[in-house]
């Protein structure tokens, strides 16, 4: 059992040839807006709801195990989960593939009431209930709407016997809360993928000896970019400096692309302002690094008083096939190739505070080693890159800064309309019924605003 606290679509084809003259419609007019005017989180309001993606499956969960949907590998599902809840989906999986599965809370609605232990856990249970694994993540010190994950996994090598076997298996997810907070309910984003083992024994200790010492700061200029909204819209960022704005209740989500050796380092910092204000927010800049199954590595935060405040992660391992067997969750979690991602969140305090208008925000992003060889894997190599667009692609990257400047911007047509779709299409929080499908218009939360999930269905 691991426990962490303070850690900070397809559509059918039919549907799709009938939609396309729409979808290009749409994608010209939301390209026109998107260089007429600043992006949707400089607007006025509360942030942008969390963001699923399009012909994400909403799943109501089971209030026993026999009552579970089957879940299926590599797809996005949507649930809620009421205070206290408990809820079961079940997972067929084989004797030769190891399964990791992840559940993102949502919490809402926006000025909600949070608690430090207010937390969610999941676990993959057997056949007969046991336990393969379980992770428990709290909301921690930033104690207002954010989403936050935890994961489990079961080891076809590992494992306890009866979690080797064929089969049927349980996804539970808990929530756990203090009887101060609000008693809303919480969207879900659920989804679990599976990776061939290991060819072969091979080495059953995590590397030691890596590198240690934090590099300077990157030297180059920084670019402008803008964070999504949650693990399915997050930003790629490649090494470099970048800048972008975030306001109070707001989190923003980027992915970082790492390879098999290859060791991250990241810092962001909050600029000054120039105010009469004064005060101090202990946990006002929170951020949260997760590998590419949404599993938790480390987080960091800063306090705020007005005056330019830096947070740094943690020093983590290159990633290694071998660091899953490390005691440490933060190395364990350093295990596959693929985007990792960086979750950014600015408290709400620093609005009632200083001023409800976005702050300046940089990003830090060092990348150190070269990429080596896969492991060899005992069936195609796994991919978790879930379809999204390359660091390196400038053009993709440019759309999806949300903060851009005057001038000229060349990009292809496909790529240009395969975006701006994907971010016009794109869910909110859970749908207000068995046939929502994410697609605009989808029902927000119950006040119309931020993250909170509609009342239960």
């Amino acid at each position: 059992m691991r426990t962490r606290l303070g850690g900070v679509g397809v559509g059918a084809a039919g549907r799709r040839r009938g939609a396309s003259a729409r979808k290009v419609g749409a994608a010209a007019a939301a390209l026109c807006a998107l260089f007429a005017a600043p992006g949707p989180a400089h607007a006025a309001g509360p942030p942008p709801a969390y963001r699923f993606p399009e012909g994400v499956q909403d799943v109501p969960g089971g209030a026993k195990d026999t009552d579970g949907p089957v879940l299926e590998a590599g797809t996005a599902y949507r649930s809620v989960i009421k205070p206290s809840g408990k809820l079961y989906f079940r997972l067929i999986l084989d004797g030769t593939k190891d399964a990791y599965a992840s559940a993102v809370a949502v919490p809402g609605p926006v000025g909600a009431k949070l608690a430090y232990s207010d937390s969610i856990r999941v676990t993959i249970q057997d056949a007969d209930g046991g336990s393969c694994d379980s992770q428990r993540t709290s909301i921690g010190a930033a104690q207002y709407p954010h989403p936050f994950a935890a994961y489990a996994y079961r080891s076809v090598r590992t494992s306890l016997p009866s979690c080797r076997r064929p089969g049927t298996y349980y996804l539970v997810v808990e929530r756990e809360g203090d009887a101060t907070s609000t008693p809303s309910d919480w969207g879900l984003d659920l989804s679990y993928s599976t990776e061939p083992a290991r060819e072969g024994a091979g080495p059953g200790t995590a590397p030691t000896g890596w590198p240690s010492a934090s590099p300077a700061p990157p030297a180059t200029a920084p670019r402008r970019v803008h964070g999504g909204t949650g693990f399915h819209d997050a930003t790629a960022l490649s090494e470099g400096q970048w800048r972008d704005t975030v306001r109070p209740g707001e989190t923003l989500f980027f992915q970082v692309p790492l390879d098999w050796g290859q060791q991250l380092f990241v810092s962001g910092a909050l600029s000054g302002i120039t105010t009469d204000k004064e005060g101090y927010v202990s946990t006002a800049l929170s951020l949260q690094l997760y590998n590419p199954l949404r599993g938790p590595a480390t987080g960091a935060s800063a306090p705020y008083d007005g005056r330019q405040k830096e947070a740094a992660l943690d020093l983590l391992p290159p990633v290694a096939y071998e660091n899953r067997y490390a005691p440490s969750s933060d190395t364990s979690a350093m295990r596959v190739a693929g985007p990792y991602y960086l979750a950014v969140s600015l408290s709400p305090e620093v609005g009632r505070t200083f001023g409800n208008t976005p702050y300046d925000l940089t990003l830090r992003l060092t990348v150190r080693g070269a990429k080596k060889a896969a492991p060899a894997y005992a069936g195609p190599a796994p991919d978790f890159s879930g379809g999204s667009p390359s660091a390196g692609d400038s053009s993709m990257k440019r759309l999806a800064a949300l903060g851009i400047g005057s001038g000229t911007v060349l990009v292809t047509g496909l790529g240009m309309w395969a975006l701006v779709a994907r971010r016009r299409t794109a869910a909110t929080i859970p749908g207000a019924g068995p046939d929502a499908t994410g697609a605009p218009g989808a029902a927000r939360s119950p006040d119309g605003q931020g993250f909170g999930p509609p009342s239960a269905r």
